[in-house]
């Protein structure tokens, strides 16, 4: 399918292995929409004209009996911008919705579907993980889903313990999802099954936001020929960044220590951190949920819950067509932002990205956070 100039689209579906689908089946094909997250599951939106046209479909309709487009089969989208290859999404489709015609051909099915972390949240269970720290029971965790091609990337926690199993041993009583969420929210970390660099290859990413690296190629406003975004707003959110304090009960000391975050470890991509901008005024929350953990684990709770509230403090949102910004915009990632004035130019980190396809577009919504106010240099790179 042929998204736009120089832009083609190939979608992959199965039961197990996907394979590309059945030209009639592509003719059918109307419109993608995948978005792709930073926090919570990706997802992907297929739509398929329905038709009935022969004597032959009186029973049903034909893309009902396709094995490859019933719910849990897998779908991988596939987007070539000017020869350059990109996997979209890598998923299972969750829902199927027909929307029958009422004699005018208009019928739709509509296919819905989430990453590959949906197949982890299929299953409750109560696992013990003896002996083991969060990040050793993160790649355990993932590297028992191999068989979709998901490979771990994790990265160690500010604070490692291994509780002897005399005397504390890790419980899990949630699918592997929510227990690798529950894990990861302890030090304000992130949990991704992105798909890598081929078809049907998966990167499983436990750690902090990658707020360092090389930008995308800047989304520039109102700069005469070098504009390459359609509509963008920008707005700063006083009530996001909090201080964290409190006071806990350690048990490896049996004493009460106070806790206070005042600032926040990530980098804030801006000139002033949220929460020092504030000073006196800003937030501060509550430490709670750290019953049972050390003076270390409960600190680095604290600075997780410091850290991810000040990311949201500036945010900007808007639309661009692919053509016009000449890449493909991805999320998880920074990107710079030029032209609309020193207080929100800079450097951003994506946070969600929707692509749109359809025949003769590929159209793309994002949303940018960062947790500093102000552009933390002059000029920011094209």
């Amino acid at each position: 399918m042929t998204a736009a100039r120089g832009i083609t689209m190939t979608v992959l579906a199965g039961p197990s292995v996907p394979k590309p689908l059945l030209p009639a089946t592509v003719d059918l094909l109307e419109s993608v929409e995948i978005t792709e997250a930073m926090e919570g599951r990706s997802g992907f939106q297929l739509v398929f004209g329905a038709s009935r046209g022969s004597p032959f479909d009186l029973i049903d309709y034909p893309l009902l009996k396709e094995r490859s487009l019933a719910p849990w089969s897998r779908v991988v989208v596939l987007v070539t911008f000017n020869a350059v290859p990109t996997v979209l999404i890598d998923g299972l489709i969750t829902r199927q919705e027909l929307q029958p015609s009422q004699g005018d051909g208009s019928a739709r099915l509509v296919l819905t579907g989430e990453d590959l972390s949906v197949a982890m949240d299929r299953e409750a269970k109560t696992a013990a993980h003896p002996a083991q720290s969060e990040n050793v029971i993160a790649s355990k965790i993932i590297l028992s889903y191999g068989r979709y091609g998901i490979l771990p990337q994790v990265m160690p926690p500010p604070v490692i313990v291994v509780p002897p199993p005399t005397q504390r041993m890790p419980m899990q009583h949630d699918t592997d999802l929510g227990y690798l969420l529950t894990m990861a929210a302890r030090f304000g970390y992130v949990f991704q099954v992105r798909p890598g660099r081929v078809p049907l290859s998966n990167i499983a990413y436990w750690g902090p936001p990658r707020l360092i690296g090389l930008p995308q190629p800047a989304l520039t406003v109102a700069m005469s020929g070098e504009t390459n975004v359609d509509s963008i707003s920008f707005r700063t959110d006083a009530l996001a960044a909090a201080a964290t304090a409190g006071q806990i009960m350690d048990p490896a000391t049996n004493k009460a220590s106070s806790i206070a975050v005042t600032k926040a470890s990530w980098p804030a991509l801006g000139r002033t951190p949220a929460l020092q901008a504030w000073g006196s005024d800003g937030r501060q929350a509550l430490l709670d949920g750290a019953e049972g953990l050390t003076y270390a684990q409960a600190r680095a709770l604290a600075q997780g819950r410091t850290d991810s509230s000040s990311q949201r403090t500036m945010i900007a949102e808007g639309e661009l067509d692919a053509l016009a910004y000449g890449n493909i915009l991805r999320a998880a990632g920074l990107v710079g932002v030029r032209g609309v004035g020193r207080t929100y130019d800079g450097d951003y980190y994506v946070a969600e990205v929707t692509h749109q396809l359809a025949r003769g577009s590929f159209r793309q919504k994002f949303r940018l956070n960062r947790g500093g106010i102000a552009a933390l240099k002059p000029l920011v790179r094209p």
